[in-house]
């Protein structure tokens, strides 16, 4: 019998309408979690290199995490996997809410698509029953209301539906795939548009076996009030408008104005009252006590949620307050657009026409106002009309589409994708690392098991690590106690501070634990509910697998390996491994260069940052290894360190 996990992937060929229900390997479980993990094996194993991101060969994978369905307290992130248009690299997106422990209730772990549907379909999954349907009357539809007409036309209330909207159907690299209050973004909505796949509806009402079921409903509970007990309930970046630091070290525009000073007493209060005064109400996502989606009803337009960076970004692209976010979020919710990157591109162009190299020519009848231009970018983007055509497919390459300069003004972007626009002092060399190195294209999805800055006091910082039961090893607390300055900190932490932070979310993405009650919370000292100290428990009480901290390392350690590899296999070299110039305001390349190169060896990768041939073999990838050096990114001589340097960096990650 499998535990946590059905045992069983839905295989979707759109262009011949075949569904398939296949059994899977217990083992890949084994070596792999689930979510991200599995489905980088799945992308690894069937979508060579050479398979462009628009072929109907290229995969898009909605995964639930392994406990998803188990009595844990906030699994309940999907993820989806594909490769990027915009990159050519590996995609992945995080999709909160209900989607993911649906599918697995219906009685699968995956969907795995393939193909190009001849027109628009969705897909309808009831438990055993699962068909391919007309969405042709679907098309130009919204999102949220596609999902409210495919579930009036199945008379299904209950079921689940994740969707795209008018940007998917046009293939906007940004395009976002929206479920409820929750969306699936950085490079995927885009493949379901090119697909041709409107939607996807799920409903389940099977039962999960989990292993020790009276064992693991005990511990929940009690991990339950922990989580009440915590004064991080509640996502304070979505929850209260308290949010000086990042209005004050935020870039306004594309990149372009740090608004020092602008956040205010005053301010905070009118953008709450603003909150409250427009709020339905908060909500979280399932089985998860914590509250952080506001649910916004304002001015006629129509409802939507939103949570963490989606309140902020659109004002402070258009040098405005809430009140536009309030006015533009739900219109783009709407048409399935990334909040994180499409506003970059909506600033991008408007400074572009400040610059005289876009013109009248190029946005007939633009309006003067900042917020009024916003929108008809907006329209000019989701429809790829015009210069819209070119914005469509983000900075990097309408910069270099558009040419005349323009390259000059693609301030944020890293290895294609837009970053998260923050303009600071002193670099962090941990944050250094985390951006120049990181697969998943956004910092949020790679930071938060160790703090941002130090604290001011020895005091503060002694009273911190008192309750820190997070660390992997009782290292980290002796580098914080001892770090006073940002930039100041060693580079043998760097690396591990940066290992560590990047272990937590490739463990949260592969059981689909949500990053506020885990990854995301160490940061926090005791804030975080889950942490390597106490999941591999519960994964040993949901699957019946024999699992220590050490294993789960090593488990992050494959899977991060994997994915380095898959990116590697398409390209990617240490050049592209550089954050954007101005994310901080004094820099020492020299300095960077040194910190890349320990960091690549302590990670058992190759000056050019491709992992060796020794660290592939020692993780059982060693079918990665045979394939580079089939195809000659590894040779010989790249291809080992000694086994001692292996062991100690082990131990120096707390293994």
């Amino acid at each position: 019998m499998r535990y946590a996990e059905t045992g069983y992937n839905l295989e979707i060929d759109l262009s011949r309408g075949n569904i398939e229900r296949v059994e899977t390997d217990p083992r890949l479980t084994e070596l792999h979690l689930g979510g991200q993990g599995t489905n980088a094996k799945i992308l690894w194993d069937r979508v060579p290199p050479e398979v462009e991101p628009f072929s109907p060969d290229n995969l898009l994978i909605f995964s639930t995490g392994l406990l998803h369905g188990t009595p844990i307290v906030g699994a309940n992130r999907t993820s989806v996997n594909s490769f990027s248009p915009q990159t050519n690299l590996f995609a992945h997106s995080l999709m909160g809410g209900y989607f993911g422990p649906e599918l697995k209730h219906a009685g699968y772990d995956k969907i795995v698509i393939r193909g190009k549907a001849p027109d628009l379909v969705y897909l309808w999954i009831k438990n055993d029953k699962v068909e391919i349907r007309d969405a042709t009357h679907l098309r130009g539809k919204g999102a949220t209301e596609t999902a409210v007409l495919i579930k009036e036309g199945l008379n299904e209330p209950k079921a689940q539906v994740a969707a795209i909207g008018l940007a998917g159907e046009n293939r906007v690299y940004t395009a976002s795939i929206e479920h409820g209050h929750s969306s699936a973004a950085r490079g995927v909505g885009v493949i379901m548009g090119d697909k041709r796949l409107k939607a996807i509806a799920v409903r389940g009402t099977k039962d999960i076996n989990i292993a020790r079921p009276a064992e693991l409903f005990e511990t929940c509970l009690d991990l339950r009030k922990k989580i009440y007990k915590s004064p991080y309930v509640g996502d304070w970046m979505a929850v209260d408008e308290d949010d000086g630091f990042h209005h004050d070290n935020f870039a306004w525009g594309n990149a372009r104005v740090r608004r020092r000073g602008y956040w205010s007493k005053e301010l905070e209060d009118r953008w709450r009252n603003l909150k409250y005064d427009n709020m339905d109400r908060q909500i979280g996502c399932y089985n998860c006590p914590k509250k952080c989606i506001n649910v916004i009803s304002y001015s006629g337009r129509k409802r939507f949620g939103y949570k963490c960076y989606g309140k902020d970004t659109y004002h402070m692209a258009a040098f405005k307050e809430l009140d536009f976010s309030y006015e533009i979020l739900g219109v783009a919710q709407e048409y399935g657009l990334d909040s994180y990157s499409t506003p970059q591109i909506i600033a991008f162009a408007i400074e572009l026409y400040e610059a005289g190299i876009l013109t009248d020519k190029d946005l007939p009848g633009f309006p003067s106002d900042s917020g009024e231009r916003s929108f008809y970018l907006l329209e000019k983007i989701v429809r790829r009309e015009g210069i819209g055509d070119v914005l469509a497919n983000g900075v990097y390459w309408a910069a270099r589409q558009i040419g005349r300069g323009a390259e000059a003004y693609d301030h944020n972007t890293t290895k294609k994708f837009e970053q998260l626009p923050i303009k600071l002092g002193r670099l962090n060399p941990p944050y250094f690392l985390m951006i120049a190195t990181g697969e998943k294209m956004a910092i949020t999805q790679i930071e938060g098991s160790f703090p941002q800055d130090p604290l001011p006091t020895i005091e503060e910082r002694e009273e911190f690590v008192r309750k820190w039961d997070a660390v992997p090893d009782e290292k980290f607390k002796k580098w914080f106690l001892e770090w006073e300055k940002r930039e100041q900190i060693s580079n043998e932490a760097s690396c591990a501070i940066t290992d560590w932070n990047e272990a937590m979310h490739y463990i949260d993405d592969s059981i689909g634990l949500c990053g506020f009650l885990s990854s995301f919370r160490g940061q926090f000292g005791g804030g975080a509910a889950y942490h390597i100290n106490n999941i591999p428990h519960l994964i040993s009480l949901a699957t019946g697998m024999e699992l220590d901290k050490d294993g789960l390392w090593e488990i992050f350690q494959r899977n991060r390996n994997l994915i380095r590899a898959l990116n590697v296999r398409r390209g990617l070299r240490r050049k592209d491994e550089k954050p954007p110039e101005d994310h901080w305001a004094v820099r020492d390349h020299e300095f960077e260069q040194k910190l890349l190169d320990e960091y690549y060896k302590f990670k058992g990768w190759t000056n050019d940052g491709i992992p060796t041939q020794e660290t592939l073999d020692k993780l059982g990838l060693d079918y990665v290894s045979e394939d580079f050096i089939k195809r000659g990114i590894l040779t010989g001589s790249e291809g080992t360190s000694s086994q001692e340097q292996k062991d100690e960096e082990l131990k120096s990650r707390g293994c």
